[in-house]
């Protein structure tokens, strides 16, 4: 195998990747991604034992253990790009040795479960509510510069959704990625269902207006009527389809769990988010502990 280059995976001085400092001995099997730092503590204050903390730039890890499972809580920062780094980072810790910069004979696949805060984009669905993503969505063009291809059903659903939005001749090429069947199978009890929508960005991509005027101002409409099969879109944000896309590509198990923190029907928004997100971070840690 040929040995990827130091301008390539950047390894700093104490052998931990370079975004992420963290050494390939330093994360857990299943590994939970927040968007917020301050996060971090909010989900390893249920850990049983915390054996690692790191901190570099946003990100900040804090791995340790439920029972006798090893689990590690990471921070991803907001947006496309910055899950780029995080799951290829992540991908490189267990699957390229750093001593000899090659990749593994044996690969190793982890579990990536982004536990976050979202918008509804369906009236039933109220904020303080759950949602774990069947597929996430993108918008935001990242795993366009990477070689992907979807399955049928995928490519089926995406060209209902191209037709139905108009999205592609406007913003870029969408693309769609399913969650791992293994992982959804048990966050079932407590939370709705359904395609999540990510964006590049908070305000034009996710329809708001402030000063600027945007290029598709149905577009929250056009996403809520969009239905396919059993399928319809449930909520949109940054960071999902991203996961489900990279994660896929390099053999990991991805799902991304949402607290509901706005309806963008209803026009409402939480009146405790914190509280929301408090209360999705130990309905996870009794499905990890019991079933994960």
């Amino acid at each position: 195998m040929s040995r990827i280059a130091e301008s390539e995976l950047i390894i700093n001085d104490r052998g931990a990747v370079y975004h992420l400092d963290l050494r390939p001995d330093e994360i857990g099997n299943t590994v939970v991604t927040v968007g917020d730092p301050d996060r971090v503590r909010e989900v390893s204050k249920y850990f049983d034992k915390i054996e690692v903390k790191r901190q570099h730039r946003e990100f900040v890890s804090h791995t340790g253990y439920i029972g006798k499972k090893r689990i590690t809580v990471l921070s991803s920062g907001i947006g496309p790009d910055n899950i780029d780094i995080v799951i290829n980072e992540l991908d490189a810790l267990v699957n390229i040795d750093f001593t000899t910069r090659e990749i593994k004979k044996q690969l190793r696949s982890i579990n990536i479960i982004r536990l976050g805060t979202s918008g509804s984009l369906q009236s039933d669905i109220p904020v303080d509510s759950f949602v774990a993503s069947t597929h996430g969505l993108g918008i935001d063009n990242l795993l366009n510069f990477y070689r992907h291809e979807q399955n049928e059903q995928e490519k089926e659903l995406l060209q209902s959704f191209i037709t139905h939005t108009q999205i592609h001749s406007q913003i870029g090429n969408p693309y769609i990625t399913s969650c791992a069947a293994s992982l959804i199978k048990h966050f079932v009890k407590d939370f709705h269902q359904g395609i999540t929508v990510t964006c590049p960005g908070f305000y034009g991509p996710q329809g708001r207006v402030l000063r600027l005027g945007i290029r598709n101002p149905e577009l929250i409409n056009r996403l809520t009527d969009f239905q396919f099969g059993q399928y319809r879109i449930t909520n949109f944000e940054m960071e999902t389809s991203a996961i489900y896309g990279l994660g896929k590509l390099l053999g990991h198990n991805c799902l991304a769990i949402n607290a509901i923190v706005a309806n963008r029907v209803r026009k409402e928004f939480s009146k405790d988010g914190k509280a929301a997100v408090e209360n999705l971070i130990k309905r996870f840690i009794e499905i990890f502990d019991e079933s994960i």
